[in-house]
């Protein structure tokens, strides 16, 4: 082979190698653009799924110091946010959100008032149960009337208030008393567990039957009593997404924090049973 032929083939070889140089570095360049275009697109789809905004939540009035805590703490893990929350009776709860009140979360005392709304088709997906409740007597301060029993209540000289049939717990407390077949005639019904407990407190009346966690939250005001017929009344309380929300990414990340394990701590700490 002749000089000039050998060095024609080393800058063909050298070409070669320059061309294949070119491009990697080309499909280099490519790749970190392909990457950081996926990290800006990751960027911004993160930025659009922020939660801020209002969520309305209608909860069952037992369910008040615990949500409220929630609430807090939902704002502060979720800057722009603010939660609003209406308690009452479920059953008064679920009319109103049939009737069109505007509201995002609806977390009730018993799955025969959820029941209300989902037949309406107010609800989004389905009603998921996240925690119970147990039924106790409260009594005033210091128990003066002894009351040690269910039975206890049915003495003539005893006022005694219950919460209306029609709600969740004054629904518990008629079917404790079937359970052992006593017949109780309560100086009033109340529309909700909170305005039954308030009687005692007030000594407005003697005793209330109404949930252990209410009893709890009461503090020194009243004193409990179980009793065992309870074991027969428990209410699951479940919570849905309802269907006409204006802030549904807030409203079901609210709805998880309820069911997730810091939520279901500050529900167990009130009294709450896990579902």
């Amino acid at each position: 082979m002749t000089r000039t032929a050998r060095r024609s083939r080393r800058v063909s070889q050298v070409t070669g190698v320059s061309a294949a140089a070119l491009l990697a570095l080309s499909a280099c360049s490519s790749a970190d653009s392909d990457s950081s275009a996926r990290s800006d697109s990751a960027t911004s789809a993160s930025a659009s799924d922020e939660i801020s905004g209002e969520v309305t939540v209608f909860a069952a009035a037992s369910l008040q110091e615990s949500f409220e805590a929630l609430g807090k703490r939902f704002e502060k893990e979720h800057l722009g946010t603010k939660v609003t929350f209406s308690f009452g009776g479920s059953d008064s709860l679920a009319a109103s959100i049939t009737g069109g009140a505007p509201a995002d979360v609806f977390a009730s005392a018993s799955p025969k008032t959820m029941k209300i709304v989902t037949d309406a088709g107010d609800a989004s997906g389905t009603p998921v149960t996240f925690v119970r409740n147990e039924l106790e007597i409260a009594t005033l301060p210091g128990n003066p009337d002894r009351i040690s029993s269910l039975q206890d209540l049915t003495g003539s000289d005893l006022k005694v208030v219950l919460c209306d049939k029609q709600v969740p717990c004054g629904a518990a407390a008629q079917k404790a008393l079937d359970a052992s077949s006593l017949k109780l005639t309560p100086v009033s019904y109340e529309q909700d567990v909170k305005a039954a407990l308030t009687k005692v407190e007030l000594k407005e009346a003697d005793a209330a039957v109404v949930y252990k966690t209410d009893v709890r939250a009461a503090g020194d005001k009243v004193e409990g009593v179980e009793f065992p017929e309870s074991a027969d009344a428990v209410n699951d309380y479940p919570i849905t997404l309802l269907k006409d929300t204006q802030n549904a990414g807030a409203a079901k990340a609210f709805i998880a924090l309820v069911r997730s394990a810091e939520g279901q701590k500050v529900l167990s700490e009130a009294g709450f049973l896990k579902p």
